[in-house]
């Protein structure tokens, strides 16, 4: 996901436009943020399911997904086949980051078509001697990084609909920086989650009296092509990446295996996070995203569980990923931004929190993610693999009508993290 260079670009570009100039150009990475930079974040007010779905209706179609009990689903096969935004009733918190100025704009064809959207369909690895988005022999700079085409612009085909799932369908061959072209067919199935299914899925039981939405999007990519994908040729993966709104500050919560002792967490994709920021605590790490500061984490296969989180204190919100990862150890893609020694050591969750890409300058959008990844796709002709994300908000009362929840699913008290990093 560093593909948030485009931050620096994007946001200079907006700046610059706002006094009357038409030149723009790329910043250095920075930790400064004021009060008037942070005020000025696009998207900071709360909007409800209702406003942002009738944004998007306005562009595109959309397809909405209704559960029991008011929850909606909001997707578009216009972007991509994107499940934009969420809700546990029409008039509640949209949980979904959506780039509302970029929408209205009706922009198409840049860099990165970043409409936003809480769970969005990419293909791993970003950088590196086997990436999907520098052309063969680039550098690996922001001026020559590019999204895929089918990943980045034109709508998906529907095959499927009905009032609680969507089927989306892409062929797609994108080339690698290696000059590897891959043949695939994708098929993306958006369904609601039913509270048993979201019970099992998360470990844990639903109390009645919480307001909830889930969902999971199921990910098949197939090898239609005549040749296998071997890794000396460089392999893709499945990536899937949610922007969510953090209401103010919310903590990702990423539980791990084994013991505190040697690289723990992943944080060198945008330079070193502050101890503010940052927290490795016993089976579990604790980040702070505010759409305030520019940084990412990561866990490899080895560390990473199949279920991490967020909590919001302020909205008793807390959301919770799970996603399929594979009971035994596996490959997984490295998408840092260079040559690499070890192509396929990287990480199988991430977090990002929006921040400024330099002083004076806002955050794109003021989101944070969360992220999770498929192993490296090893796939003989005819071969598939399928990834899954299911996503699950809850909102309480209180904290305490959260806390088995929270217990059950992440094995950390809302308490805990409800009192940040020290």
């Amino acid at each position: 996901m560093d593909f948030y260079d485009l931050v620096i670009l994007l946001a200079i570009a907006m700046v610059l436009a706002a006094c009357g100039r038409s030149d723009s150009g790329a910043g250095a990475d920075s930790t400064y943020v004021d009060a008037d930079t942070a005020a000025a974040v696009p998207g900071a007010a709360t909007r409800t399911f209702a406003e942002d779905l009738a944004l998007l209706q306005e562009h595109a179609p959309v397809q909405v997904l209704k559960g029991v009990g008011g929850a909606r689903v909001a997707l578009s096969a216009a972007y991509q086949g994107r499940v934009m935004t969420s809700a546990a009733r029409p008039e509640g918190h949209s949980f979904g980051w959506i780039n509302r100025e970029f929408i209205e704009d009706g922009t198409t064809g840049t860099q990165f078509d970043n409409y936003g959207g809480e769970d969005r369909f990419w293909l791993g690895p970003e950088g590196g001697q086997y990436s999907l988005y520098f052309p063969p022999d680039s550098a690996f700079v922001f001026s020559s990084w590019q999204v895929p085409e089918a990943l980045n612009e034109g709508a998906w085909t529907i095959r499927e609909q009905s009032d609680t799932s969507v089927t989306f369908t892409r062929s797609m061959r994108p080339v690698n920086y290696s000059g590897t072209r891959f043949e695939m067919q994708v098929e993306r199935t958006v369904r609601l989650l039913s509270w048993d299914e979201a019970a099992d899925h998360m470990h844990i039981e639903i109390p009645e009296d919480l307001e909830w939405v889930g969902f999971e999007t199921i990910n098949r990519v197939t090898n239609i092509g005549e040749r296998a994908w071997e890794k000396d040729d460089g392999v893709p993966s499945i990536w899937i990446l949610g922007m969510y709104e953090p209401f103010g500050t919310t903590y990702v919560v990423l539980p791990f295996e084994g013991e505190n002792d040697g690289e723990v967490v992943n944080d060198a994709y945008f330079g070193e996070v502050p101890l503010e920021r940052l927290a490795v605590r016993d089976g579990y790490i604790l980040f702070k995203c505010d759409g305030e500061f520019r940084s990412k984490i990561g866990l490899g296969p080895t560390r990473a569980k199949s279920v991490l989180g967020s909590y919001n204190e302020d909205e008793h919100l807390l959301t919770l990923v799970q996603y399929n990862k594979p009971a035994d150890t596996r490959e997984y893609v490295n998408s840092m931004w260079e040559i690499q020694e070890e192509p396929y050591a990287g990480d199988v969750v991430n977090s990002y929190n929006d921040g400024p890409p330099e002083p004076g300058v806002p955050p794109l959008g003021g989101f944070y993610e969360i992220e999770s990844s498929s192993p490296a796709l090893q796939l003989a002709p005819g071969e598939s693999y399928v990834h899954i994300q299911r996503t699950l908000h809850l909102i309480g009362d209180d904290r305490a009508t959260l806390e088995p929840v929270a217990q059950g699913a992440i094995g950390i008290s809302l308490s805990t993290i409800a009192d940040g990093i020290q």
